[in-house]
């Protein structure tokens, strides 16, 4: 399961319609809006959830990973400590925000998260990137 930073993950690509995951890997195990009126899928066998947008005619735009096959930049990355992970990567900047349990450690211009628990990693997050026109840069067109 590769994620390919700025673009997806394995086959999915940012600004890809429901219909279209959908034949890639079929009906979601569970589908719900969240507050904002986004229709959230979930895959089970691949660990997946995917966002699609109300305000962006319901474009995919945001996944999150939990699959321990898991890669970035060819290195697996779920259950891995998380300071080693960092170093691993050739990007300088994050900045982390502390929850109870759990610590998020955000890269800005791959709009990735990494998500620790106990110095673990139990998932990544990464959203479509916002060019310079303020606007979303979907690679499925």
């Amino acid at each position: 399961m590769t994620i390919n930073l700025k673009n997806g993950v394995d086959k999915l690509l940012f600004g890809m319609k429901q219909k279209d995951v959908e034949l890639l890997y079929g009906k979601p195990n569970k589908q719900y809006h969240d507050e904002d009126g986004n229709v959230i899928c979930l895959y089970n066998n691949e660990k997946l959830s995917l966002t699609f947008y109300e305000d962006e005619d319901f474009r995919l735009g945001y996944i999150i990973c939990s699959h321990h096959e898991a890669t970035i930049l060819d290195k697996k990355i779920i259950g891995r400590n998380i300071e080693v992970v960092k170093n691993e990567l050739p990007f300088n900047s994050w900045t982390k925000e502390d929850f109870d349990t759990t610590e998020n450690h955000f890269n800005e211009s791959n709009w990735l998260i990494l998500q620790s628990e106990y110095d673990d990693i139990i998932r990544i997050e990464i959203g479509a990137i916002i060019n310079d026109n303020d606007e979303f840069d979907w690679k499925f067109k």
